[in-house]
């Protein structure tokens, strides 16, 4: 657990087996996998851990039920047997939700109990488990007050899983640096180095200090998803199709739209298949589909158009809800990597598969799944072998976390202990060995330890305040104005880890820009 300071001077230093650009899901996998086998890895990105996709996905690590109706059955596969594989591992990370699908009198074949039912039994099959059920319409609105009920006959009740998706990235990282891996946020990528056609290694800059140095490395992943094509293009003739795509949310409090489970729908204008779900004690809204014509440079952000279509869904389907942009606490917005098929498709309907490529020692990849994510970094790995043979071979069954030691003595009981431990897993002990007692509270309104804050600004590298408040925890999404009503309290905690006064006042006017502009309603929406 060096500073990230300490870990800068230390980069140009080592001969690198793998260098992974690209802190999201992908790479932090591809550098858990890779670390396993005792080589020399190092994972950078040009901004924060999960900065991108991998901070703004629904929170779902699913199989994908409407991939079987799409007939894409090996995705669907692979997808469930992850998602079982990832909640036998991380139970308080990923957990399981019970997922409700309504029927209707006369709502045609895509509403239809019994064909629904038929691709559940699909679903539970390859997934290898037995959780599905119907509830009559009178047992489906006591578990789910006030929906829609003219002509209900009952609901489909079905399970997938829920996680925090940047949470599910850090406890990836730490089994990487467990293993032996080095990873640094802030660094940016900016040339390859090739000798005799091959990658030799690779010009990365401090996006802090502005030095630059050069790294030696046998190997390069490229893990930026949407942004693949400008490291590759370097080392490729062609480039890669990539169809960015723009996912927002809404969210609301639990008090405007009581929910425990999840609801799949269509969207009563386009039948679009979207969700209303509960997340960290609030309930989401989401998602749109579209395709994202704004630079890739800026953070995505949600439009006046997705705000209407979410709240006409949300209000459709709970009719006595009358939901308005008031309600609405924070949005989100991320951009997928779909790796396009050039068929000029409608967004909702391109694969979601993963592609991987190998050019001169480049890996790159892009496309896929947050629930895939162990799969996608053996098969960067595979591509890999050529120019690093000690990788075959390999053991690819192993298990992605380290399982926490016997029952820690801690302040925690039940649902709250599960939490901990699913966030911090082998860290857990030293966490509560460090951290204050005092502070092993809830933040009012959210299910955030105070000292989750102080654990994130000492061994987490955050640099700025939004790497806190949106990314090592998730206050940002869940209060009002971003969490502007505990400042104070957080300012304090700030200071006692080495920030200034001149620091925190500056983080705290930029956080607050970043907050009004990307995750709150777009200008002029009230």
């Amino acid at each position: 657990m060096l500073s990230r300071d300490t870990l800068w001077q230390e980069l140009p230093q080592t001969e690198w087996d793998i260098v992974v650009v690209g802190g999201g899901i992908t790479g932090a996998g591809v550098a858990r996998e890779a670390a396993k086998t005792g080589l020399k890895v190092l994972l950078i990105d040009q901004k924060d851990y999960a900065f991108g996709t991998s901070s703004r996905s629904s929170k779902m690590v699913h199989g994908g039920l409407r991939y079987i109706a799409m007939g894409d059955i090996k995705l669907t596969k692979h997808s469930l047997v992850e998602r079982e594989l990832l909640l036998n591992e991380a139970p308080g990370l990923v957990d399981r939700m019970s997922y409700f699908f309504a029927h209707y009198k006369g709502a045609g074949i895509k509403n239809n109990r019994w064909a629904f039912a038929i691709l559940l039994l699909a679903y539970d099959f390859l997934a290898g488990i037995k959780d599905r059920s119907y509830f009559s319409a009178k047992k489906f609105l006591a578990r789910v007050p006030n929906y829609r009920n003219d002509k209900l006959l009952g609901a489909s009740r079905y399970t997938d899983a829920v996680t925090d998706d940047t949470r599910l990235v850090m406890r990836v990282l730490d089994e990487a640096c467990k293993d032996g891996a080095v990873t640094v946020n802030y660094v940016k990528a900016e040339k390859t180095l090739v000798r005799d056609n091959k990658v030799v290694g690779l010009v990365v800059s401090d996006e802090l200090s502005g030095q630059v140095v050069e790294l030696k490395a046998k190997v390069l992943v490229n893990a930026t998803g949407a942004w693949v094509n400008r490291l590759r293009q370097e080392v490729a003739d062609e480039t890669v199709s990539v169809r960015p795509q723009r996912g927002s949310h809404l969210v609301v409090s639990a008090e405007r739209l009581p929910l425990h489970d999840a609801l799949i729908l269509f969207h009563p204008d386009d039948q679009r298949a979207m969700f209303i779900y509960s997340w960290e004690g609030r309930t989401v809204i989401g998602t749109t589909d579209l395709d994202h014509k704004d630079s890739l440079d800026d953070e995505a952000v949600i439009s006046a158009d997705e705000v209407t279509y979410l709240l006409r869904a949300a209000n459709h389907e709970f009719p006595t809800a009358k939901l308005t942009t008031k309600d609405v606490i924070a949005t989100w917005s991320g951009v997928r990597p779909i790796v396009s098929s050039g068929k000029g498709l409608d967004p909702s309907k391109e694969r979601r598969d993963h592609a991987v490529w190998a050019d001169k020692g480049v890996i790159s990849v892009s496309g896929g799944k947050l629930t895939t994510f162990r799969q996608i970094a053996q098969d960067v790995l595979t591509a890999a072998e050529t120019w690093l043979p000690a990788l075959k071979g390999r053991n690819q069954k192993t298990t992605i976390f380290t399982n926490p030691a016997s029952a820690l003595a801690s302040p925690f009981s039940g649902e709250q202990y599960r939490r901990f431990v699913g966030k911090y897993g082998y860290l857990a002990q030293k966490f509560l060995a460090e951290m204050p007692v005092d502070e092993l509270k809830i933040i009012p309104e959210t299910q955030t330890l105070w000292a989750e804050l102080r654990w994130a600004l000492r061994y987490e590298q955050v640099v700025h305040l939004d790497d806190l408040l949106l990314r090592r925890t998730r206050i940002g999404l869940l209060l009002k104005e971003g969490g502007a009503a505990h400042f104070d309290a957080i300012k304090q905690i700030a200071l006692s880890e080495g920030w200034t006064e001149e620091q925190w006042n500056a983080e705290q006017v930029r956080y607050s820009a970043i907050w009004q502009h990307y995750y709150s309603l777009p200008a002029g929406v009230k």
